[in-house]
């Protein structure tokens, strides 16, 4: 870690005297002058020159709300790059912001344990009307009963314009000004610990956006040595990396301090690239839990990662860095290419029903074997991993808007295939993640959009999307979503209503089935998790199950057979296919049919009488015993 000599916090930081004192890291100028606007009249000060190339201001009697800005050496005014709020945008001065002038009323809030963790991932922007904070507070109390625990909110750190994803932020410490501002963030998650709910906050680490973007005026905040498929890394490892290390780490820190959030998602941290002795991951896992139990609370790092690698979540002594948890895409990509057929890019590695079952059995689809889409081997093994250090979806934002027309799984699948997607999610021994609007089945799309205010950038945006997808042989200007359209906006906002008998029953099909999460000892214990596909007479079946395989099934007539828990066991029963399968027979001893998801009660076609001897098309069968 950074000598704690060599860094001071940066930005507009109250004092405990009730001064200001304004600092910045910006080592490639030798002068540097706060300007600031005080009743609307410009005044300059020249800061003071510090070691290692700070510059610091310290005065008293500074109003909350103070824009102010920085002049470099070339002459020109640059907001802070600790910022902590832009409320006119990217480019325009900052303002001062005391983030404990707010009082929390969450103080007996302890956060919620990686084991009870069911995610709700959502779109400040696109999950309700208004687009804001303050509007989701209203909806929390639904969520709750609902039975999600935490609620994760894509980027909210500063980005060009109104109307973008987040992952295009410039101002890691700034909270979004159209979203309420940091204030505002403030108040949701206070509400949320109100409500039972955590608050985890999607954080990127791995780049900076196009549009806004002026650390690099600052400091060697980025390096050539690598590149994302976003432009220039993060320097982590180079030349002057400890004071850049050490912003990020800050950064982190500062969401769990100043706003009490619950955990951070790190984004695609297999763009992050360090080769230092300690790898960045690893210490600000260590930071940000130092400050956790400061506050004596539980807060989750969680990283998204295309690698398979365990060693995200493995700890320092077994080679690991040691964060809480990490998203599996092999899950998804397991159920998508299964149910839907669909066979380009990266789901050409996927779509037999065996892979499905090793998802359960083994986390990572891919496990060091060979995949066609990378044309290399891929991935390591989990082996006894605790299965809660996992993340596991059927929709996403990623896997929802990445796709040309920003289709859900309603687009995609016929009915019953979606209820059986949500309940191959539940009975996953991992921690299952929702893509907001998915429990009512949500209609409206998630295409890309932004709102960029460069000419030139807004066309590389449009032309980006347009060779992204010419092999689809879409027309731009008929049937691909103008990303800069605020139309592409506004058709991704949420109807947020299941009125109808459909998304009523779809909502009571999640509701129940994390119900079951919560209460059923079998789902509850994760360590105990077996899977298999049965496509073929004489197979070898778990041990709750009597009977071999009919020997009417047909080779790509496929039963995804899984048994949960030891001491009381679950069998789930799943039909992969289209047509309606023969069921192997269940031991009678005391189990029974808890729950089809083909019910009519969640919009099926089986009646509450109906005897289990088949499975519909697409259906799951959930068997227990009736008290446990």
């Amino acid at each position: 870690m950074t000598d704690q000599s060599t860094y001071k916090p940066q930005g507009a930081l109250l004092q405990s005297d009730g001064s200001v004192v304004w600092r910045v890291w910006a080592p490639r100028s030798k002068n540097v002058s706060l300007v600031t606007w005080p009743n609307e009249r410009r005044a300059e000060t020249e800061m003071a020159a510090e070691e290692f190339g700070f510059f610091s201001h310290r005065q008293s009697d500074v109003q909350e709300g103070l824009r102010y800005a920085y002049r470099l050496d070339d002459g020109r005014e640059y907001p802070d790059p600790a910022s902590r709020f832009q409320p006119d945008g990217v480019h325009r001065p900052s303002a001062v912001w005391f983030a404990n002038d707010y009082s929390w009323s969450d103080g007996d809030w302890r956060g919620v344990p990686r084991e009870e963790l069911i995610v709700y991932e959502l779109h400040v922007g696109t999950f309700t009307p208004e687009g804001t904070f303050a509007a989701i507070v209203p909806r929390l109390d639904e969520l709750a009963e609902l039975g999600v625990t935490a609620i994760e909110l894509m980027p909210v750190a500063q980005f060009p314009g109104e109307r973008n994803w987040g992952y295009d932020g410039v101002h890691p410490f700034a909270v979004q000004n159209s979203y309420g501002g940091p204030r505002e963030l403030q108040r949701l998650i206070d509400a949320a610990h109100r409500a039972g709910l955590a608050v985890l906050i999607d954080v990127v680490y791995n780049h900076f956006g196009p549009e806004g973007h002026y650390l690099g005026l600052f400091g060697p905040y980025e390096t050539d040595r690598y590149r994302t498929p976003w432009g220039k890394a993060v320097n982590f490892d180079g030349p002057d990396s400890d004071l850049v290390r050490r912003f990020v780490i800050d950064n982190a820190v500062s969401w769990v301090r100043d706003f009490h959030a619950d955990g951070l998602r790190l984004d695609a941290v297999h763009a992050i690239f360090d080769f230092s002795a300690r790898h960045i991951l690893a210490e600000l896992q260590s930071e940000a839990q130092t400050e956790a139990d400061r506050l004596g609370r539980t807060v989750h790092v969680i990283a998204e990662s295309d690698l398979n690698d365990v060693r995200l979540v493995l700890p320092a002594n077994r080679g690991g860095h040691g964060l809480d948890g990490a998203w599996s895409d092999d899950f998804h990509h397991a159920v998508h290419a299964l149910l839907t057929g669909e066979r380009d890019g990266y789901y050409r590695d996927f779509g037999r029903p065996e892979q499905l079952a090793k998802a359960y059995n083994d986390v990572f689809v891919y496990v060091g074997r060979y995949s066609p889409f990378r044309r290399r081997r891929h991935g390591n093994r989990v082996g006894k991993t605790d299965r809660t250090r996992f993340v596991v979806s059927v929709q996403n934002h990623d896997q929802v808007g990445n796709r040309a027309l920003g289709e859900r799984l309603n687009a995609l699948l016929p009915p019953a295939a979606q209820r059986l997607a949500c309940g191959l999610l539940m009975v996953s021994p991992c921690v299952p993640l929702l893509w907001m609007g998915e429990e009512y089945g949500e209609t409206r799309p998630f295409p890309f959009f932004s709102s960029f205010g460069d000419p030139d950038l807004i066309e590389a945006v449009r032309r980006g999307r347009r060779e992204e997808f010419a092999a689809l042989e879409f027309r731009w200007d008929e049937e691909i979503p103008d990303p800069q359209s605020p139309d592409t906006f506004e058709s991704a906002k949420l109807r947020w209503d299941w009125s109808s008998p459909a998304a009523s029953a779809r909502r009571r099909l999640y509701a129940d089935l994390l119900k079951a999460r919560r209460e059923r000892p079998a789902l509850r214990d994760r360590r105990h998790t077996t899977a298999q596909c049965v496509a073929a007479a004489g197979m070898a079946v778990p041990r709750a199950i009597q009977a071999d395989v009919p020997s009417a099934a047909k080779q790509n007539d496929a039963l995804l057979i899984i048994e949960r828990g030891i001491e009381t066991t679950l069998v789930v029963i799943a039909n992969l296919t289209a047509a309606t399968q023969s069921i192997p027979p269940i031991k009678r001893d005391g189990r029974v049919l808890l729950l089809s998801t083909e019910s009519k009660r969640y919009g099926g076609q089986r009646n509450a009488n109906q005897p289990p001897d088949d499975l519909l098309p697409y259906e799951m069968l959930i068997f227990g015993s009736k008290g446990q």
